[in-house]
């Protein structure tokens, strides 16, 4: 019976090798190659390898493009988290309702998850542009006398792709919520009916206190999602990050510097390994704050 356990045994820890191999090589094998190359001034399409020690760190703080990433990147992330997680647990709560055709309307909210960012990104700068929808509503109601230059204002270009951002998340947020409500006994509801509570009553004092371990998933997930935010900002602002710098976020910067300049190898690798750091300590943050995680 003993060496049928540890025959399992081995061949499991088989099966599991080939997985452990590739992750080790290709993930902490990488981590641990970019802190490495972190240390250095850095090309490697010559083969060029400096070591500057924390040059590329302190480089970090007094670097005005980086400040300027980070800024946008918080306050992207400040303002797309909140937003997202409040649509995604009231749509969720709504389709959840007895609703007429919700199956319907779920299918239809669904449907911008399955969009590509490319393909997202490139709708939105249509309907932003200055002969695009949005301006031709504003002007047809009054609340615009001349267009707008949304993509090339620095004041409004990281609000399109915060909008744009939003309305490609929430979807797949309010799917997890959906989930978990039908976790919440309908008993509660019930009992709260009988007392007399309202619909907004029982959202506010049954649905979202339940949801709590979820919401701090949907927050986590957020944060992650909105500091490694990339691909929209590059096509939406062909890599540049303007008008003006105004969307240029971290992740977008270190692309710049690892693959756009000579010899920032090194310092791109120093910059993700901050981000990665700041990213870490605000979900610690965010973990600690809402103890209760019993769902994961």
């Amino acid at each position: 019976m003993k060496k049928n356990k540890v025959a399992d045994n081995l061949m499991g820890y088989g099966f599991l090798t080939p997985a452990i191999l590739v992750l080790g090589i290709f993930i902490f094998g990488s981590i641990f190659y970019a802190i490495y190359i972190s240390f250095h001034r850095v090309n490697l399409f010559t083969g060029y390898f400096e070591f500057i020690g924390l040059d590329n760190y302190r480089r970090v703080f007094n670097d005005t493009a980086t400040r300027r990433a980070f800024y946008n990147t918080t306050l992207f992330a400040s303002v797309v988290v909140p937003t997202q997680t409040i649509i995604a647990m009231v749509l969720a709560a709504v389709l959840n309702s007895k609703i007429k055709g919700k199956m319907f309307f779920r299918t239809i909210y669904f449907l911008p998850t399955l969009t590509s960012s490319a393909a997202l990104t490139m709708i939105f700068m249509f309907l932003f542009s200055l002969t695009g929808p949005v301006n031709q509503i504003l002007m047809r109601i009054n609340i615009l006398d001349t267009p707008i230059n949304f993509l090339n204002n620095p004041r409004f270009a990281l609000q399109v792709i915060m909008a744009m951002n939003i309305w490609s998340t929430v979807p797949f947020f309010m799917t997890i919520y959906l989930a978990g409500l039908q976790e919440i006994p309908k008993s509660l509801y019930e009992a709260a009916e009988i007392d007399g509570a309202n619909n907004v009553q029982k959202f506010l004092y049954i649905t979202v206190p339940h949801l709590k371990p979820i919401t701090t998933f949907v927050v986590l997930m957020g944060i992650i999602g909105t500091f490694q935010m990339f691909d929209q900002a590059y096509i939406f602002s062909n890599g540049s990050g303007g008008p003006e710098n105004s969307t240029l976020t971290v992740a977008l910067l270190i692309f710049r510097y690892a693959f756009g300049q000579n010899n920032t190898m090194g310092y791109a690798a120093a910059l993700s390994i901050v981000l990665s750091i700041v990213i870490f300590t605000i979900s610690f943050i965010a973990q600690k704050l809402n103890k209760s995680e019993s769902l994961y």
